[in-house]
């Protein structure tokens, strides 16, 4: 993705955000410069902030998430026990756009429709090898309500409803109708190790550079801040 597209998101993102009466947090508007001199352990370390990709296939409008971690635990708090335990996001799956078949090995996560369209899930349950299993009845809690669909079924949920998803289900998403505003309250994120793809894709885009950024992205931050 070329930088003034990101930059461009980034600011498309932000007044669809406010539209709904979200805040982001004082960091979100850092300049790369502001970053670099405070570098801040309890953002960079944890990697909040702003995260655009395109899974690394170039073509955003249709294979692509908006995503800002607002606030993270890390990895050795969660494998004690004890400690910041969870994280939150903020996202946006514009209308008909997919983020692809996935699943988690560690992070369990609430999926909640914030506003906007319909959000779809196709969801299936994960086979003994860790596999996508074609075959098994879905099982998912829905604002405590547990749901039971076909495998592949799709899971529809209008604003203000939510779906809980334990490590190992198998899911993709889109906005239908609509972009849609996306909140997930999960335990402690990894996006660098616990993101498991059904196709060999990338988690992060490959950013030409052809004007400053306005904002760094999460993986900015070990070129640009190192």
């Amino acid at each position: 993705m070329k930088r003034s597209r990101v930059n461009e998101i980034i600011r498309e993102a932000d007044a669809f955000i406010r539209s709904f009466g979200y805040v982001m947090p004082p960091f979100a508007y850092w300049s790369p410069q502001e970053l670099r001199e405070r570098r801040p352990a309890g953002i960079v370390d944890v990697r909040l902030g702003w995260d655009i990709t395109d899974y690394g296939r170039g073509k955003f409008d249709e294979l692509g998430l908006f995503l800002f971690t607002v606030r993270n635990g890390r990895a050795e708090d969660l494998a004690r026990g004890k400690g910041m335990l969870y994280a939150e996001k903020i996202m946006i799956s514009r209308k008909d756009q997919l983020s692809p078949m996935h699943r988690h090995a560690i992070k369990a996560e609430d999926i909640i429709n914030r506003g906007g369209g319909k959000l779809v899930l196709e969801l299936f349950m994960p086979a003994a090898d860790g596999g996508i299993d074609r075959q098994a009845e879905v099982t998912v809690p829905t604002d405590g309500v547990i749901r039971k669909l076909p495998a592949g079924g799709l899971l529809k949920l209008d604003p203000g409803e939510s779906v809980t998803l334990l490590p190992g289900v198998w899911h993709a998403f889109w906005g239908e109708g609509a972009d849609v505003l996306i909140g997930e309250v999960s335990t402690v994120n990894d996006d660098l190790t616990d993101n498991i793809f059904a196709e060999p894709i990338g988690r992060f885009s490959e950013i030409e550079e052809d004007e400053e950024p306005l904002h760094l992205l999460v993986s900015d931050y070990d070129h640009w801040l190192r």
